[in-house]
Order: structure tokens, then sequence, then C-alpha cells
């Protein structure tokens, strides 16, 4: 038993994600991090502020190093951070000399924050190629199905006939814009060090930073980590694909509830009416969309980041980014699986 839907033994099944959660694993969090300080060694020792040989050491660590997880846990009840006990344990691996040259001039927000960038870089991607499938599915359904007929409704109430290529294009035309906007999505580095201002690095700060979030394929730019408009900038995409995806589920529900426009393979069985056929993934859409919804406020207020870090507010993050990311990978697996199952649409 978990406290998390998404991961959940058996509701899993229905709203996780097996291709994106590993993202979220402590393995993944550590290895990401372990990027970052392999990276800015080699940034640092580019512009001649630790030896090449250092910089060697060090990347050559973090590429086999195995964090002892049961200290890591002890250090973030007491730290609030996982990086300080992270790095303890690195300075041990890499030896006395290489050590002074590890996490210089950089701190834990830079670690944590550069770490989750790189992570959902890659699962961005995964969802561009997902809303691409999407798209896709929806093409080949107008082209089979676009001719058919169905009842418009506004304000729940039947209007018009419409046909089956207008209510497809209301589908699809949103989700094309997110598959364009997450393919331009940037991801910027996060380096500022102890307050934001790379106080260690001197006049070389910046260029340091630059190489870094080169070597990581994150894109440059100044320290956020007091303004947090990336993460918001991210969760409101993910809020926005889920909300979309959420109108198709509706939508296909109340085909469903109607009866005679739509037939869906794949639906859910009852328990008390051997009859019936749910449409569970259109009504776990609707759920997702208003689950991401509702957390998005939450991410909103870690905008009030008081001063140059806030503690309450990056924690509020962790809590929520997570589960919001996995309810949206869940939006688009549903989705595909939905609009594949559909086997007529619309009335000839």
């Amino acid at each position: 038993m978990t406290a998390s839907p998404f991961d959940h033994p058996f509701l899993s099944g229905l709203l996780g994600d097996d291709e994106i959660a590993p993202y979220f694993s402590a393995e993944a969090d550590i290895r990401a991090m372990l990027s970052f300080e392999a990276a800015l060694a080699k940034a640092e020792a580019a512009h001649g502020l630790i030896a090449a040989e250092a910089a060697r050491r060090i990347a050559e660590i973090c590429a086999g190093f195995s964090a002892d997880l049961l200290h890591l846990r002890a250090a973030a009840a007491k730290d609030g951070v996982v990086v300080p006990e992270l790095i303890t344990q690195l300075r041990t691996e890499v030896g006395e000399e290489a050590a002074k040259s590890l996490h210089l001039g950089a701190t834990s927000q830079d670690v944590i924050d550069t770490g989750l960038m790189i992570r959902l870089k890659a699962i961005v991607f995964l969802f561009a190629g997902r809303l691409s499938a999407i798209v896709a599915g929806l093409d080949g359904l107008d082209r089979q199905f676009g001719r058919n007929r169905l009842m418009g409704h506004t304000r729940m109430q039947a209007a018009i006939p419409i046909s089956v290529s207008d209510r497809l294009a209301a589908w699809r035309a949103p989700l094309e814009i997110y598959r364009d906007r997450l393919t331009e999505q940037s991801f910027p580095v996060q380096f500022g060090g102890a307050a934001g201002t790379l106080d260690k690095l001197g006049p070389q700060g910046p260029a340091i930073r630059a190489s870094l979030a080169q070597e990581l394929g994150l894109t440059d730019t100044r320290q956020w980590q007091s303004g947090r408009l990336p993460i918001a900038d991210i969760a409101g995409m993910f809020t926005s694909i889920s909300g979309s995806l959420g109108k198709i589920g509706q939508d296909i529900a109340l085909l469903a509830q109607a009866g005679g426009e739509i037939e869906i393979a794949g639906g859910g069985s009852s328990s008390a009416m051997a009859h019936k056929q749910n449409p569970v993934a259109a009504e776990t859409l609707v759920s997702l969309a208003r689950f991401n919804a509702t957390a998005l406020s939450g991410i909103h207020h870690s905008l009030v980041h008081e001063q140059e870090r806030s503690g309450a507010a990056w924690t509020l993050e962790w809590l929520l980014l997570p589960q919001m990311t996995m309810a949206t990978a869940a939006s688009l697996r549903l989705a595909g699986e939905l609009t594949g199952n559909i086997k007529r649409l619309g009335t000839a």
C-alpha cells in the first residue's frame, strides 16, 4: 500500500505510467544530481578554476557512484535536502585532493533544480511523442468517420447536427499546439551559488554557468532559485494538456451515455450489472484533468518565494510537480488507448 495512487499496487494500473515513473525514482534523481556535479567540474576545469585531473576524477566517480540511501534519508530529515550528505559521500570517494574541487561554487538548490530540469527535459520529449501519436489517431478517426453525423450540443442541450470532423477538429487543435510548444520548451540550468550571485566564482561565473548548461544540454540563463517561473510554466503546460484531454474524455463519456453515436472496445465491466461497459478511460481523463487543475494552484503558491530562497515554497513543489507530471503521463497514455479503441463514431 502506498500513499500515492500513481504507484499504488493496483490503482497504478489505471493511474500510473510505467515509462514515466522511473524518472521520479531515487536512482534517477541521484543520477541527475551526479550529472550536475560531473558537468560542473568539467566546466570549471575548462575555465581554469580547478585542475583538469580533479575534474576527470570527479567525473569518473560520479559515473559509477552508488549512494548510501539510508544515510541520505536520515540526512534529508535533518537538513531538509539530500545534497549535503550526497556531497559528503562523494568527497570520500573522490579522494582528498579532488574533494577540494567538488561542488565548488554550487549550492544544494543548484544541484536539485538542475537535476529536475534534466529529467523533465527527457519526460517532455516523450510527452511530445505521445501527443503526436494521439493526433495521428484522431486523424485516422477523421478519415474513417469524419463524414458521419453527430448531434451538436450547446450548454448540455441538443443544438444542431455537426459532422464527426467538426468534433474531432475541436479535440485535435489544442493538442497540436501543445505538441509544438513542448518541442520548443526550454529547460534552464539553475546555477547561482549560496544566494544566487555566483560569488565564489568571481567574474568567471557567467561563463562557467554557460559551459555547465551546454554540457548538460540545458538553456543558459541567470539564476531562478527565487523566481520559480520555469516550474510554473511547465506545470501550467501539463495542466493544459490534461485539461484538453479531459475535454475529450468528457465528450466521449457523454456520447457513451447517449448511446448510438459511439462504440468503444475495451470498456470496464460492472460487478453488479453484467450488461454494462463503463467508459473508464474517458472518466479517468476527466478526473486527471481536475486533479492537475487543482494542484496547479499549489504550484502558483510556490511563486511566493521569499527573499533569496524559500524552503517552504521549494518543498511544496516537491509535493506537487511529480504528481502533476504523473497525472499528465497517465492522461496521455489513456487518451492514446481510448482513441485507439473507438470502433464507430457518429451515424452515417
